[in-house]
């Protein structure tokens, strides 16, 4: 029997498991497993912690697992509900945290506390921006990465390609209904010019302040929300030239404010909330 918490970043969920407990099995497996809504828990990934030395840089440790097996280098929504399951569980109680991810360490600031939901500001850290930086191949060196004419199927789609330390691309949209935006992100997502595959954003501008945005979230798809998806839709938003730098996020789960500030870096304010707590049965394959 293995302990474990699921939580939620607006409606983008969580497993949390502990590292000592998930070294028992293989990790992908466990994901898969853990992760199917009909014969595991369910979630749209498994969060596996660790304490760490504070002396390092940072408190805990955090390696993310979508659905599919395959990890992730960074989830602005998985930190949130790290950070709310260490608090709920009294394993951390000073309110910033320092967790270490593939794409670095990230600094979290509880702003608010009512259990079993928690409010924080999140450092994502700057954008990558630059070709040689994001895990993109196209056949010929991009003029630029805004407005990128990317071909899918029979048809161009205008993109602005990113990394929040994983791949983004972010198109704009008029109207939800008038696209079927889930096809198209499971189209992008495995696209040949992503080697690694790629995280989708779906965009439609409100006004200077605020944007609607779809996910569709590479090893999982379709997703309620996404932190480091909400960052480059932002970014995507600013660069050209569409919002401010200080905008409101709004998505299927709800809203997140993210600030595109002056030293270059992301800083995302948003909620995690505690559903449930409790003991899993390590079951066969899922294939």
């Amino acid at each position: 029997m293995m302990r474990f918490s699921k939580l939620e970043g607006l409606g983008n969920d969580f497993i949390v498991v502990n590292a000592e407990a998930a070294s028992e099995t293989t990790v992908p497996g466990l994901a898969r497993r853990i992760c199917d809504r009909h014969y595991g828990v369910g979630a749209d990934g498994l969060l596996v912690y660790s304490k760490e030395d504070s002396a390092g840089g940072a408190d805990f440790s955090m390696r993310i697992f979508n659905a599919d097996g395959g990890e992730a280098e960074l989830s602005g929504n998985g930190l949130r509900c790290l950070a709310a399951f260490l608090l709920a569980e009294r394993l951390a109680q000073d309110p910033v945290l320092r967790i270490a991810t593939l794409a670095g360490v990230k600094v979290l600031r509880l702003t608010a506390a009512s259990p079993p939901e928690y409010r924080f500001e999140v450092g994502m850290g700057e954008p990558r921006l630059e070709r040689s930086q994001i895990a993109f191949k196209p056949p010929l060196e991009p003029v630029s990465l805004i407005g990128f004419e990317l071909p899918v199927g029979d048809e161009t789609q205008f993109v602005t390609i990113s990394s929040m330390g994983n791949p983004h691309c972010s198109l704009f949209v008029g109207q939800f209904d008038d696209l079927n935006w889930e096809h198209l992100g499971q189209q992008i997502e495995s696209h040949p010019f992503f080697p690694c595959r790629t995280n989708v954003e779906f965009i439609r501008v409100c006004n200077r302040n605020e944007i609607e945005v779809r996910f569709w979230e590479r090893g999982v798809g379709k997703t309620f929300s996404s932190g480091t998806g909400s960052c480059a839709a932002m970014v995507a938003s600013v660069l050209n030239g569409f919002t401010d730098r200080q905008v409101r996020i709004n998505t299927l789960g709800g809203s997140l404010d993210i600030e595109w500030r002056a030293d270059n870096r992301l800083q995302l304010t948003g909620p995690a909330r505690l559903i449930c707590s409790g003991e899993y049965a390590a079951g066969a394959e899922i294939s």
